[in-house]
């Protein structure tokens, strides 16, 4: 598997591609090898892009406590400004107090690791690209159309609006993984009032939406890394749903684009980053910001996260998204054409994480 990263003649990176697929083993698989430098599918072509900030040097990072929000008014107004300001001008904040207790975020990550360290033989029956099952596991989604190829293996299960069959779930993690996603979809309802009182709406407008009735998990995987500096760990790119609210580990590694700059995302005990997606920012005109984010490979792991994305993916549901009609006027005229999350998810997948933005193909 390994490539001499000199010699242009011989290298056939789809064949590397199709090679490293059957393996069914992941990058995990490649690390359990031994290997010692990285394949050359997964060498960025161009250095990764420097500029990075550490969070305490120059920005900070919203962190909003939510306890409080149902009995106080008063503080519930001013949770409401915290999140719409950080939606607006990072697209990023950290939320603590939000109601899952800390054991479930402890076992949840437990249950990735559990996951991704069982039996080889055991781990390659989930192994699929189809992405009409309920679970499964793969390297890199967009693996053949992706410009390079990223250090991570990730678990996706489909949460809503169908709930799994608990026999169709792993059973390595399948109880943890109800309990703590059952958890994101009621504090998901929460986040959801907040942002549309936030653009002035009544708190249920984005749940009528629909917003909240698609969950997608995605449990990731990323072992350590022997070239980090030449590998990346997520390549840049935002996000095709409307919110996702992600648990990670505390290696760190999460960085956010805030006015030019690569910001990290600090791991703070007991805390989830929630961002907004390319579907809020659609919806809402431009008001809520989708940002690009990425994830450094790293000698040190493996770094474990959970995303959750409110998305109903690629199931075919019959309504149109187009910026809300309450937002929109003479001055405020609206930015992009109607579309179905499917579409949406569709083209997003198709066009993989190549560094554009898939917002652009939908602008008027």
């Amino acid at each position: 598997m390994e490539v001499d990263n000199t010699n242009e003649a011989k290298y056939d990176r789809k064949a590397e591609l199709q090679a490293f697929d059957e393996t069914k083993a992941g990058v995990k698989g490649l690390v359990d090898a031994g290997i010692t430098k990285v394949p050359r599918i997964f060498v960025q072509p161009s250095k990764i892009e420097d500029s990075t900030i550490h969070s305490d040097k120059k920005f900070s990072f919203s962190v909003v406590h939510l306890d409080g929000i149902k009995e106080d008014t008063i503080k519930r107004k001013k949770i409401v400004q915290e999140v719409g300001h950080a939606s607006e001008t990072w697209g990023f904040f950290q939320v603590i107090n939000h109601g899952i207790p800390t054991h479930v975020l402890e076992e949840m990550k437990d249950g990735v690791i559990r996951f991704f360290e069982q039996d080889t033989e055991l781990k390659k029956q989930w192994y699929s690209r189809d992405v009409s099952k309920e679970f499964k596991y793969n390297s890199n989604f967009d693996l053949f159309g992706a410009p390079v190829t990223n250090w991570r293996d990730t678990f996706s299960a489909t949460i809503g609006p169908i709930p799994p069959k608990p026999e169709e779930l792993p059973s390595v993690c399948r109880d943890i993984l109800l309990e703590y996603t059952n958890r994101v979809m009621e504090l998901g309802a929460t986040l959801f009032e907040l942002l549309s009182e936030a653009i002035g709406l009544e708190p249920n407008h984005l749940k009528d939406m629909g917003c909240t009735e698609g969950l997608l998990a995605l449990g990731h995987y990323y072992p350590a890394c022997p070239q980090s500096e030449i590998t990346p760990g997520t390549s840049k790119h935002a996000d095709n749903d409307f919110l996702t609210v992600l648990l990670q580990d505390d290696i760190g590694g999460l960085q956010v684009r805030h006015q030019n700059h690569w910001v990290d995302v600090p791991p703070v005990p007991g805390a989830l980053v929630v961002n907004i997606g390319d579907m809020l920012q659609l919806i809402s005109n431009d008001k809520f910001n989708s940002v690009e984010h990425r994830v450094l490979a790293n000698k040190v792991g493996p770094r474990v996260s959970m995303a959750c994305f409110f998305t109903t993916s690629f199931l075919p549901t019959q309504r149109r998204y187009g910026p809300i009609s309450e937002l929109i006027s003479e001055h405020n005229p609206p930015k992009y054409r109607e579309t179905t999350i499917k579409e949406y998810s569709t083209y997003f997948n198709n066009k993989g994480l190549d560094g554009t933005s898939a917002l652009l193909h939908f602008r008027l």
